[in-house]
């Protein structure tokens, strides 16, 4: 399980974009944390309303599953793949569980894939997602070549559909990179997220679980 740092949105918020256009003259910067202490008063400062909730299933259902995930975290690529398809399959596309995806970002790299995630709007997002995680192996590979891994991230949208124009624009638009630092900082302090995946259910969070325990709490939850 993944061990939540909080950053500062300034130090992470540094695009894909900006990571290939410096490492023609100048070394690539790490990807790696920490970036510095968090800075609490500038993200409260930074206006998020732009940023979109990426969600399946009705707003009226019974019963809410927030999910906090890293597409850099294993444990988080392995829940998606397992437990969140079941999930998805047994619940959400039966209309009985409203789902919402929210980002955690532990370094650059995680920022990055949620700006191909979202660079298609909310119709891509989540094909796009199952993607990266099951490719996350491939694209995280060489942690020390942000310029490939940025690349391998261009590949998955390409494939996705997305033009080689609408992902530089999305993976240069350091403003949006900046406030969705801002709103993941906002969503993890306010929920009081330390570690993922975390599941908030209907109000209460959980940590990381199996199938069938997840199941069992949905089924209380609906039965309510």
């Amino acid at each position: 399980m993944n061990r939540l740092i909080l950053v500062g949105a300034v130090g992470l918020a540094i695009s894909a974009g900006a990571i290939l256009w410096q490492s023609r003259g100048a070394p690539a910067p790490s990807t790696d944390l920490p970036f510095g202490a968090v800075n609490a008063q500038e993200a409260a400062d930074v206006d998020t309303s732009s940023i979109v909730e990426m969600t399946m299933g009705p707003e009226d259902a019974k019963v809410t599953v927030v999910e906090y995930a890293s597409f850099t975290c294993p444990h988080c690529a392995r829940f998606h793949l397992d437990q969140g398809k079941k999930l998805k399959a047994d619940y959400v596309d039966t209309d009985l569980v409203r789902f919402i995806y929210r980002d955690v970002f532990f370094d650059r790299p995680g920022l990055w894939a949620s700006m191909v995630a979202r660079c298609g709007g909310e119709e891509k997002f989540f094909g796009i997602s199952d993607m990266i995680y099951s490719q996350q192996s491939e694209w995280t590979a060489d942690r020390d070549d942000p310029v490939q891994m940025a690349n391998s991230l261009r590949k998955i949208g390409k494939v996705a559909g997305l033009s080689d124009e609408q992902l530089e624009v999305c993976l240069n638009d350091n403003d949006k990179a900046k406030t969705l630092v801002a709103w993941y900082q906002k969503n993890a302090e306010a929920d009081n997220i330390r570690s993922t995946p975390s599941l908030i259910i209907n109000g209460t969070q959980y940590e990381n679980m199996s199938y069938d325990e997840l199941k069992v709490i949905i089924d209380e939850k609906l039965a309510e």
